[in-house]
This record gives structure tokens, sequence and C-alpha cells, in this order.
């Protein structure tokens, strides 16, 4: 299974390794490098990379590669999977996942790795029973440790681990109960230089914050559970119910985890909520070019549309830029060639836009494609797949809990072409 793990930063240090079986040699991260190389992005860099003798399976968040080496042939999904929850449970102990945190709690990080993997294969990854196992850092428990000497082992078995539901400990108490579930949709789209969509789709997830006194028995209805396709439920959902009633039933885990994520591919139910109004042209014989751009809300329910970056890669014959926006920064930076425009909040009376001028090299010729447009953006209190949760109800316990439901809606890989 999974012989050693590197963790590598954006300047391609290896910082932290782990190392489960025999001692695999840093050497092996060379492949990795020679494929980073390659890759024009970060992102780009292939997940699973094969050497003569290992394989190398990554996942890149926060800045940092996570590699995983493994040896003999295993299903990459669930060496990345296992990867992302490596990172989520940095994330839950720490608050941020970041090299300097990881440095800072390193100790804590191999004690971590080590009750999460167990010769290799994965043993403990439930934050609950790690917590347990591992009490997370806080500032007095480092001081008394460096002053006693000891670790944050936990003393005694987790509770959980001997139960038939081992995502939960046993004798949870809270003075305030309160169940919060956030839907967070990312879209996914390719919009063509006429406006018309070439693909969309929206990967979805329920990200829950349980605090709950005892064990108690939830069930979540949706209005419009049909919408969902290849549904991945975390452990606790009873996936009969699901089969035969469209309802998730199930004993929540105590404090964050997520529990289903989901994707709409179905082109007619992915609404655009943005459209980008564009006027790029290049001259053949003129060192100038025209450049525009207007955005606008599309099918948002009404909603605001806040946090909007608009990005574009520009050609390299593009020297530099003379923009002026109705609203928001740009800036261009004239070695990467990128054009970043912070737009912000978008005001449907009065549409952002940004107009000028390129300065093209002298006596080069047009380049052979436009820019493309990448946009980020979030919606508040909107699920663009139309997804919405009918109710929320508890079984097994007496008192009444405070149940709250968030929506949102981000862009994912937005691209319009121009």
């Amino acid at each position: 299974m999974i012989h050693s793990l590197f963790l590598i930063n954006s300047s391609g240090d290896i910082f932290l390794e782990k190392h489960w079986k025999s001692v695999v040699s840093r050497s092996v991260c060379d492949y990795f490098f020679e494929a980073q190389e390659r890759a024009t992005e970060a992102e780009n860099v292939p997940p699973v990379i094969p050497t003569p003798h290992h394989y190398l399976l990554s996942v890149y968040r926060h800045k940092i590669f996570f590699v995983a080496v493994i040896q003999t042939e295993v299903p990459p999904l669930f060496v990345i999977e296992f990867l992302h929850r490596v990172v989520d449970t940095f994330q839950d102990y720490f608050g941020v996942c970041s090299e300097l945190v990881i440095k800072d709690n390193v100790v804590v990080v191999y004690e971590v790795l080590e009750e999460m993997l167990d010769n290799g294969f994965p043993l403990a990854t439930e934050s609950n029973i790690l917590k347990e196992l591992i009490k997370p850092p806080t500032i007095l428990r480092t001081v008394v440790n460096t002053i006693t000497g000891s670790t944050n082992v936990g003393d005694q078995l987790p509770t959980g681990q001997l139960s038939v539901v081992p995502w939960r400990r046993t004798g949870v108490k809270y003075t305030n109960n309160e169940a919060y579930f956030d839907v967070i949709e990312e879209i996914d789209a390719i919009i063509d230089k006429s406006g018309s969509t070439i693909t969309a789709e929206i990967q979805g997830v329920i990200d829950a914050c349980v605090k709950l006194t005892g064990m108690p028995d939830l069930t979540l209805s949706f209005m419009n559970p049909r919408l969902l396709d290849d549904v991945s439920f975390h452990p606790c959902v009873r996936f009969k119910r699901w089969e035969s009633e469209r309802i998730l039933s199930f004993i929540p885990p105590d404090g964050n985890f997520r529990l289903l994520s989901y994707h709409v591919s179905a082109q007619n139910l992915v609404a655009i909520p943005v459209y980008v109004k564009h006027n790029i042209s290049f001259r053949d014989s003129s060192s100038l070019g025209r450049f525009e751009i207007t955005v606008g809300p599309k099918q948002t329910m009404g909603k605001t549309i806040e946090g909007v970056i608009v990005t574009s890669q520009m050609p390299k014959g593009v020297l530099n830029m003379s923009l002026t926006p109705s609203q928001g920064t740009h800036t261009f930076d004239p070695v990467t060639k990128l054009l970043s425009w912070d737009v912000g909040k978008i005001n449907p009376q009065k549409l952002p836009s940004l107009k000028g001028t390129m300065s093209l090299q002298a006596g080069a010729s047009k380049p052979d494609e436009n820019p493309t447009i990448n946009l980020q953006f979030k919606i508040q209190q909107l699920a663009i797949s139309g997804l919405k949760v009918n109710r929320l109800d508890m079984y097994g316990e007496k008192y009444k809990p405070f149940k709250g439901i968030k929506y949102m809606t981000k862009a994912g890989k937005f691209q319009v072409r121009t």
C-alpha cells in the first residue's frame, strides 16, 4: 500500500517526509519534479506518475504537494482520497494547513500520520477518533508538554472505536445543541464567443457542523433529490434508506464533517449565473489593439454576485495595456502577460466594464487566437442547481436543537472564449 509520504512546497523543497514500511529515498521525487517542470501550472501536474519501481500519486492543496509513494498496483482514487483526508485532518487540527503551521506542529503531524496509516494501510481517518488518540495542540498543552516532557497522545483507546458507530464518540454533551448544514456548489463551464454553453456541470457538497448531545438520529429530506448524480456519502449515511426513499438518515459524527458530495451534469439543469460581453481585436498592420469586456448577472434568482475576479492570459505579442475600469482595480504583468481585474460586487443597474487599448510588438503578426477569460465569483444563499432542503428531523433525543441551512454557489473552472 502506501510506503512513504513527501510534502513538497511550491518552490520544490521537500519539507517533511514520513515512511511506513522501508525508507524510500528522496531521489524518487525527481520524477515528480520533472513532471512539475513540464506542467504550466501546479494544478496541471499529473496525479499519477509511473516510475521504474514506484508509482507517485499526488494532490495539490494550500500551495503544498502531498506525494504518496506506492510499490504495488492500488486503485489511484483510493490513495488520492486518503491524501485529501490527510489535508482535511491537518486543517481540522491546526485551523489552517500551511507549510509554516506543519513545521511548527511537526511532532503532532507525525503522531497523527502514524495513527492514520498502519503499515501503509488506512486505519483511523475519522476526526473524532483521531482527536481522542492525539489531542489537538493548544498553547497551554504545548507549554505543559515542554515542561513535563509529555506528548499529546491520549491515555486510553477512543470510545467510538469499540461501538457500531465508530465515527461518533460516546458521552457527548453540549449546553447549546445546534446543527448547521452548508450546501456549496461549484460551477464549471466553458462558454463560446457567441455566449452559448459548450459544457457546464456542477460539483456540490453538503458540509455539516453538528454539535448535539447524546446519540441523535437525524433525517434530512430534499425538495428535488432526483437532481443529484454520482452521490458520494459519509459512512454514517444509511444507503438503503436513500435508495428507497431518497432521504438521508444518519447518526452524525460530532463536529465538522462532509455529509455528501454530488454531481449535476445534465446541461439543461445547469443555469449560467453570469455573462461576459467582449470585444477584443488585433489589427495586422497596427501596433494597437482594442480591449473591452463587460460582466453582468444572468440567472441569479435576484441574488447578488460578489467576489468577482476576471483574469486573462494575454498573447506574447502584447507589450502593455492601457485600461480604465468602471469599478474595481486591475493589474497587468508585462512579463507573465497576465491581466487581472478585481471587480467585487456586480450592481445590475450599473454593469462593470473594463475598456482600453493594447500595445503590440511592432512588426509582429496578429496572434493566432484571442485570449480566454477566466472568472471567479460567489453567490450567497443560492444553490444554482435548484437543490433545496425540505426538512431536518431529529429522533432519539428529547431536546429541540437549533437548525440552520446555508446555500452558496461559486465558480470552479469558469472560462469564456473570445
